[in-house]
Order: C-alpha cells, then structure tokens, then sequence
C-alpha cells in the first residue's frame, strides 16, 4: 500500500513538472510583454511597464502581418470547416467506391511533413504560373489541416444513433431540416473542435508559407525576419491576446459542452 502511495506521487509529481515544462515558453512570452526594455534586445528583464499595450499598433508593418494571419486563418478555417464536414459525413455515415483510398489519403495528408507539403505546392504553383500570395497561402492552409477537421468530425459520426434521423425523417422533416436540427447540432461539438484546431494550425503556420507566400508577410514570418534585429515587445503582447483568446474560446467551447450533456 505505502508503495503504491509512493508511486502515486512521484506521477502526479512527474505531471506537473510536465505541465510546468510544456508552459513555461507561454509564460516567458506572457512576461517579456510586460518588460520595459530599454534597447533593441527582449531578453533581459529590465522592469515592469504596461506601455507595450498601449504601443500596441504602433509598427504598421507587425500590424499589418498579423491582419494577413488573421484574415488568412478566418478564410481557411471557414473553407476547411465546409468542406471537412461534408467529407466527414460521407466516411463516417456512407459506403461508395474509393472510401478506403480517400481515408488512406486523409491520413497520408496529416504524416507528410511540412517540407513536402510546401516544396510540392510551390512546385505546383511555379509550374502554372500561378502568382503566389494571400490566395495561394489560403489554399496552402486548407489543404494542410482539411484531414485534421476531417477526422474529428468522422469520429464524431461514427458516434451518432442513426435512429435518431430515422426517427426525425417519420415524423415529416425533410432531408434538410433531419440534418440541420438533428445531425448538425449532434456533430457540432467535432465540428468545432475542428474549426479550432484548424484556426490554430493556420495562424502559427511557417513552413508551408514560407514557400507559397510571394510578397505577402504573415505573422510567424515577420517574427522571424525580425529576429536578426531584435523581436519587439508588441510581438509577445499580440502573442498573449492570441493565448488568451483561444483559451477563452476552449473554455467556453468545454462549458456548453457540459451543458448539452
């Protein structure tokens, strides 16, 4: 018994230096935006000011980066969240020729490396001429992380009662309104799930835009070409609100959760 008391402990001792570990870059970056640096360099803790909230706009070339990250990421997630659910849909709930295929390419998509991924597209888009910007960053961002919303949303039908629908389409509700009031609201916590998880993978993406980008900055890009001069404090502040927001929106996202069930 004493043994196994012991063992307790030293896991739960062992997960929480885990979580420790795992959040401390969060909480350096949290710190250093609150820093009051008095040279180009971020890195040394020189005092505490709230002056980078209020500044926080004040470099137009960051400001803009991170309007491109954003309006990029909104764009992508919606096209991803579209797209996902329906292929979603159709793996978890239906048989057709090629399922086995498009699963082994859904999950082939989430294995290949980033390096491959972005080579393959600049190739692509070089080899048409297209013009590399915003629009081919977008395309880049929704072919990356279609199989991740794919998956939760798969997983999620796979759950659901079909009995539920049968049930729906007897009592007279059309095609459409089974799937909007029954199926939809039942996979809405996948899709979600999905929509966040795509969100995040866009918006702190590097490898794959620093291929299809052309002339357009993105947020991770502009913090790594200002490295060699020195990150600003607006960087981690932005960084915060980002942290901040997504935290927001997962809580929120767990509590209606526990509402439905």
């Amino acid at each position: 018994m004493r043994g196994g008391r012991v063992g307790d402990r030293l896991l739960h001792l062992w997960t929480w230096l885990v979580i420790v570990w795992l959040s401390s870059p969060i909480a350096v970056m949290i710190l250093f935006g609150f820093n009051d640096k008095k040279s180009k360099s971020n890195t040394t803790w020189q005092g505490f000011t709230l002056r980078w909230y209020g500044e926080l706009f004040d470099i137009d070339d960051l400001t803009t980066a991170l309007t491109n990250s954003l309006v990029i990421a909104v764009v992508s997630t919606a096209v991803t969240v579209v797209i996902g659910t329906m292929l979603g849909l159709a793996l978890g709930r239906h048989r057709f020729r090629g399922k086995g295929v498009t699963n082994f390419l859904v999950f082939a998509a989430i294995s290949t490396p980033e390096l491959v991924m972005g080579a393959s597209l600049l190739s692509l888009f070089v080899s048409g001429n297209v013009p590399r910007d915003s629009v081919t960053i977008i395309i880049a961002h929704v072919l990356f992380s279609l199989s991740f919303v794919v998956v939760t949303v798969r997983a999620r039908v796979v759950g659901l009662d079909p009995s539920l629908e049968e049930a729906a389409r007897d009592l007279g509700a059309s095609a459409w309104g089974t799937f909007r009031q029954v199926t939809l609201p039942s996979i809405l916590p996948g899709v979600l799930a999905g929509a966040m998880l795509s969100f995040a993978l866009s918006i702190d993406d590097y490898v794959v835009t620093s291929f299809v980008n052309g002339s357009t900055v993105t947020f991770p890009l502009w913090i790594v070409g200002a490295v060699k001069t020195g990150i600003p404090p607006q960087v981690n502040v932005m960084g915060t609100l980002i942290f901040g927001i997504g935290v927001l929106i997962a809580i929120g996202n767990a509590v209606a959760a526990r509402r439905r069930t």
